[in-house]
């Protein structure tokens, strides 16, 4: 049995979250809302209500299904009372097909069967419906010099600290594709988010100490849409037919 209110502690060898993840997700939405609609959302993983936030300001109709219910107390306290929170894992959910937006946004890459979990969610859409898968990019510049350095042994490889967190794989933009087209889904657009030059507590220091400005973020934001295979973050916009 999986414990979801301990996955998400901090362990000795990696930190959970980071002040970088706020940036990343600020430019995340910055990349999606271009191909949101007006209905019922649903998001699928909420950690600690800093994503949901960012929804409730596009989404009238938002509900959050989580498997922490430590988390879903946290989040709860973050956004407006018309959000609907589902104490729940999304293998064992029953929800009716009726959203027009959902997001998987860091989560298929906790999941232990991605494919059938997609299928699931599949059922979850609305006819004219998209899902909005968000994962960390394996082959991340970042990543990638890590793996020269001798710290990570390949670029998809679920570090010690990664599976303490609950990570089940580390995807690429090829394997997160095989992976929605397995289920059933059809993919309308592809990308990556952000040019990840360096790791998560590296750009924290960088932005303490202001070694970088808003300007280098939006520079890095603006070469992840020119180089999506090494960007922070890969997505994928789908739909059901």
């Amino acid at each position: 049995m999986r414990d979801h209110n301990n996955e998400y502690q901090d362990n000795t060898a990696r930190q959970y979250a980071y002040d970088f993840d706020y940036v990343i997700r600020r430019y995340t939405m910055r990349t999606l809302s271009p191909f949101f609609a007006k209905g019922k959302a649903l998001e699928l993983g909420c950690f600690e209500g800093e994503a949901t936030k960012l929804l409730v300001e596009h989404f009238d109709d938002l509900t959050v299904l989580e498997a922490a219910d430590s988390l879903i107390e946290v989040a709860k306290k973050k956004v407006p009372a018309s959000v609907r929170f589902i104490h729940s894992t999304i293998e064992t959910a029953e929800l009716e097909p009726i959203y027009d937006a959902i997001f998987l946004v860091h989560t298929l890459e906790h999941l232990d069967d991605p494919v059938a979990a997609l299928a699931r969610i599949r059922q979850w859409l609305s006819p004219t419906g998209r899902l909005f898968v968000v994962v960390p990019n394996a082959d991340a510049a970042s990543r990638q010099i890590a793996v020269k350095m001798g710290l990570i042994e390949t670029n998809n490889a679920v570090t010690a600290g990664e599976l303490a967190h609950g990570h089940r794989c580390t995807y690429s933009l090829d394997t997160l594709e095989h992976d929605a087209r397995r289920a059933g889904l059809q993919i309308a657009s592809r990308g990556g988010v952000f040019f990840k030059p360096l790791a998560n507590f590296q750009f924290d220091l960088a932005l303490k100490h202001q070694v970088i400005d808003q300007g280098y973020l939006d520079g890095c934001y603006a070469l992840g849409m020119q180089y999506p295979e090494l960007s922070a973050s890969i997505y994928l916009v789908c739909t059901k037919d």
